[in-house]
């Protein structure tokens, strides 16, 4: 079976709700039955084959072609197969993500992989705010699974990350792991102002020296032997994180949020 492949006619002028599009709702259903999806698009609704040409039959191999920034929540609450986007991404990309693999061959919005709790998800582009957050109002973001950046990412990635790896190749903005509960975050780039602000637990894991707020104590320089295995564990993604020559072992260590717990550690690369 060839995948099941939607090719957007054209742009729409207002957002479209892409969630109804994902492979454990379509798994049973035939091209006909997708095809008279109603898919809501701004105040009205539209049917899948009114904005995309559908072609392919395997559901749990879905690929949406000339995808645009409006379309929002694909891939929402994936169990099962896989999503590959050739083009840009709206807003709460793997939203709930539960299982599979998304790619994204472009950007992405807001609220991407808000909430996500296994899977993997590649951005071979840029990320917007609140990558891998939680909703607004509630308390715990990712919860699992793995997140790759290739690019850069706006701020508050991982504001209330709970559980997982968020690997990003290029720069964070501000506020980077906010509110971090536990989890890992690996930035290759620059981060911004505030960095690990109110952090509780989990590790930072930075190739550039940050700049702190006065709440976190200089460690010292250390070696840490659970670094090279967690590089290791890095080498089946298609990334430069692994690449051998990025990874090390010697760090200097910085301890905090001091105004939390307290517990968090950001490791900064020797």
């Amino acid at each position: 079976m060839s995948a099941l492949t939607f090719t957007a006619r054209q742009e729409t002028a207002q957002r479209v709700d892409m969630s109804p599009l994902v492979c454990q709702l379509l798994k049973d259903l035939t091209v006909t039955e997708i095809a008279a999806i109603e898919l809501q698009n701004g105040k009205r609704k539209m049917r899948a084959d009114e904005l995309f040409e559908i072609k392919g039959s395997d559901t749990q191999n879905i690929v949406i072609k000339n995808s645009f920034a409006k379309l929002d929540f694909i891939a929402k609450e994936l169990q099962e197969g896989s999503v590959t986007v050739e083009g840009e991404a709206g807003a709460y990309l793997g939203m709930g993500m539960k299982s599979g693999a998304i790619t994204v061959h472009g950007n992405v919005g807001l609220y991407a992989a808000c909430e996500m709790k296994n899977g993997l998800l590649t951005i071979n582009g840029n990320a917007g705010d609140f990558l891998g957050a939680a909703l607004p109002g509630n308390k715990q973001g990712m919860k699992g699974g793995t997140v790759l950046v290739k690019g850069n990412v706006g701020q508050r990635a991982g504001d209330h990350m709970r559980r997982g790896i968020m690997l990003i190749e290029g720069n964070a903005g501000d506020y980077c792991g906010s509110r971090m509960i536990a989890g890992t975050i690996a930035v290759m780039g620059q981060t911004g102002r505030f960095l690990g602000y109110a952090m509780q637990r989990g590790n930072l894991l930075l190739w550039q020296q940050p700049i702190l707020s006065a709440t976190f104590n200089d460690c010292g320089s250390h070696t840490l032997a659970f670094l090279p295995i967690l590089f290791k564990s890095f080498a089946k993604f298609d990334s430069r994180f692994a690449d051998a020559t990025q990874a090390f072992n010697r760090v200097q260590r910085y301890g905090g949020d001091m105004a939390e717990k307290g517990r968090a550690e950001i490791l900064v690369k020797l």
